[in-house]
C-alpha cells in the first residue's frame, strides 16, 4: 500500500480526499473481487456507495519492473459482467464507427485520451514512478481511434467521473439496468475477516 501526499482532487464516484487512499480492507475487498491477490494498488478512484472499491488505480510500472498501462482497472464483478455483457452484443463496434461518423464525439474521445495519460502521469509522478517510456502515449481501452474495451473506458468514466470519457459515460448508462451509482451489488463476504 502506497500513501502518498497530493493536491489532486479526485472527481471519481463515492470517492473524496479522504477515501482516495487504499486502505488494508481495500485491498483485501479488492482481491475478493477479483479472485486474485491484488498488486502495486496505489488509489481507489471510484467506491460503491458502501464504501467499497470499483475501480484500482494501480501504477504505471509495476514493483516488478512491467510497465502497466491500465491506470484505471474495473474491480467490482458486477459491473465487468455488465460490460461484458454489453461486449458480446458488440456495442464497442458500433462506438468505434461513431469516431469516424461524428466529429465532435472524436474530438471528445481524443480529450478523454489525453486525460487519461495526465492521471497516469499524475500517479506515476506522486508515487515516485515517474516516466514509463514504454507506454509513452498509451492509454486505454483503444484510446483514441477506437473502443476495444468498454471495461477500460468505463473504469475512466467511474474515476474521473462525467463528461470526460463519451463512451465511458455512455457504457455507465447502457449498464443501469444491472448496476447503477446509486445502489450497491456487493458481497458482504468480500468484508470478512481473512481465514
Amino acid at each position: 500500500m502506497t500513501n502518498h501526499p497530493t493536491d489532486h482532487v479526485p472527481h471519481g464516484y463515492g470517492v473524496s480526499a479522504e477515501t482516495l487512499a487504499p486502505t488494508s480492507q481495500d485491498l483485501l475487498v479488492l482481491s475478493r473481487q477479483l479472485g486474485r491477490q491484488v498488486r502495486d494498488v496505489v488509489e481507489i478512484p471510484a467506491r460503491c456507495v458502501c464504501g467499497n472499491p470499483l475501480v484500482a488505480a494501480t501504477a504505471p510500472r509495476l514493483s516488478n519492473g512491467t510497465p502497466f498501462p491500465t491506470v484505471f482497472y474495473l474491480a467490482h464483478p458486477v459491473i465487468t459482467q455488465a460490460a461484458s455483457r454489453l461486449e458480446a452484443a458488440g456495442l464497442m463496434y458500433r462506438m468505434t464507427d461513431r469516431i469516424a461518423e461524428e466529429p465532435e464525439t472524436a474530438r471528445a474521445y481524443e480529450a478523454a485520451h489525453r486525460n487519461y495519460l495526465a492521471e497516469r502521469e499524475r500517479i506515476g509522478a506522486a508515487t515516485g514512478i515517474g516516466e514509463v517510456p514504454e507506454i509513452e502515449g498509451i492509454s486505454a481501452g483503444g484510446m483514441p481511434t477506437r473502443v476495444k474495451c468498454l471495461h477500460a473506458v468505463l473504469g475512466h468514466t467511474l474515476s474521473v467521473g462525467p463528461g470526460v470519457n463519451p463512451f465511458g459515460d455512455e457504457t455507465l448508462a447502457a449498464i443501469e439496468q444491472w448496476w447503477t451509482p446509486e445502489q450497491c451489488a456487493c458481497d458482504p463476504a468480500w468484508r470478512d475477516a481473512e481465514d
